[in-house]
């Protein structure tokens, strides 16, 4: 049985080699589709995942990451207060416009830290010092951005806005392929770049006997480049997005949360593990992404089983005769049916093998050079195995069902 059904499989190698290309490109999409979509929703998390915090204290009205109401500093000492939190970091986020020269203007997202705490982690480290952040206008960019934003190294200085700005470090493992270009700096530094982005001045003039006034804004000039002057210093309202709490040892995570919103007005706390949770989700479902990447991966599937299916019941077609024959020496269907499903295993691994090869492939280089996480694991190779196999053997049925209605006085026939 087993010569027979790899007999017929590579009697017309066209044909194979055609019914395995087909299966290969179902299975190089449902594997890229699948992995895509980890891959975006675990970059969506990454700042989260990574971080130290037992629970992160944000808005009431907190959506995600990228999107929650901006809550007050104050409130970071009103949690250190809170009975059971050991420790409480803030971290601030906000935009800003990315300028090099003879460049385009780029958006960033700007997310500042304590440099000197251990709850907020920026990924990892590659080249240069975290202490660094503790000057004025330093930064440090994702390595994956680095051409993006026309970056070399360590020592680059541009512009964000009206400020200057020196990398200081490269860190990795940070960047969501959702978002802006990451950087990290400072919490004074941070509230310099996003609170403070164009100078203002008011004019007014008498008209008609009524004093005028106009507020104008202006990006500030070269000699303000060159000489910035001090970072803006923090004080009791300025806006941040998240504290980040460590809890005391043996406490309860859940009650510790109930008394921190207790203490500290329309505000939410979650653990790690919950707000990581929700972001993923909101990627998942409430942007058509995983639906767009979900339908790529049913049209894969469909676009396989055609194929194979139209190659075995061409082949069970050219050895109708042989089926006869079988049939007409006591061979039973089920003995027939085996050959077919065998032959449809035969494919599903052949066309697997090179598929999964080609994706890992891609996953690698795009990660090298472009920054996107394709992300396969042990588990999606499993499952995207069994997606081919059946694909494979489900097709089968379409030539069985021509087997099962086979005469065995065919071989009588002319």
């Amino acid at each position: 049985m087993t010569s027979l059904a790899r007999r017929n499989l590579f009697e017309d190698i066209p044909r194979f080699l055609v019914a395995q290309a087909g299966i290969m490109f179902a299975v190089s999409l449902v594997t890229i589709q699948t992995g895509i979509l980890q891959g975006f929703t675990r970059s969506t998390t990454l700042l989260i995942d990574q971080s130290k915090a037992d629970l992160w204290v944000v808005s009431d009205q907190f959506v995600y990451l990228e999107l929650t109401q901006p809550m007050p500093l104050s409130n970071v000492t009103a949690a250190k207060n809170v009975p059971g939190v050991a420790q409480a970091e803030v971290v601030m986020r906000g935009s800003g416009q990315w300028q090099v020269p003879q460049g385009e203007l780029t958006s960033v997202r700007i997310f500042g830290f304590d440099p000197n705490g251990s709850l907020f982690v920026p990924g990892q480290l590659r080249a240069g010092e975290m202490a660094a952040l503790n000057r004025p206008y330093t930064i440090l960019a994702d390595h994956t951005n680095l051409k993006a934003l026309k970056l070399t190294g360590v020592g680059d200085r541009v512009h964000i806005d009206s400020f200057p700005a020196e990398v200081v470090g490269i860190t990795q493992d940070t960047q969501s392929i959702a978002s802006s270009a990451y950087i990290f700096t400072s919490l004074e530094n941070a509230n310099t770049y996003s609170n403070t982005r164009f100078s203002s001045q008011v004019n007014c003039r008498y008209q008609g006997g009524d004093l005028d006034c106009t507020n104008s804004y202006a990006e500030r000039s070269p000699t303000e480049l060159e000489a910035p002057g001090p970072v803006q210093p923090l004080n009791q309202t300025t806006p941040i997005v998240f504290i980040l709490i460590k809890a005391e040892s043996d406490q309860d995570l859940a009650a510790l949360a109930r008394r921190l919103e207790a203490t500290i007005p329309d505000t939410k706390a979650f653990t790690t593990e919950e707000i990581s949770k929700i972001t993923r989700d909101y990627w998942q479902q409430r942007t058509g992404i995983g639906f767009i990447l979900g339908l790529g991966t049913v049209v894969g599937v469909i676009v396989g089983m055609v194929i194979v299916g139209q190659i075995l019941y061409a082949s069970v077609s050219d050895h109708l005769k042989e089926f006869g024959t079988l049939k007409a020496m006591g061979a039973s269907d089920r003995f027939i049916y085996r050959i077919i499903i065998e032959q449809a295993l035969w494919m599903a691994i052949l066309g697997y093998v090179p598929g999964m090869s080609l994706c890992l492939g891609v996953s690698y280089w795009a990660m090298t050079t472009q920054g996107i996480l394709i992300l396969i694991t042990p588990l999606t190779g499993v499952g995207v195995l069994g997606v081919a196999i059946a694909m494979c053997v489900g097709s089968a049925v379409f030539a069985i069902q021509k087997v099962t209605r086979v005469d065995p006085a065919i071989v009588f026939k002319a």
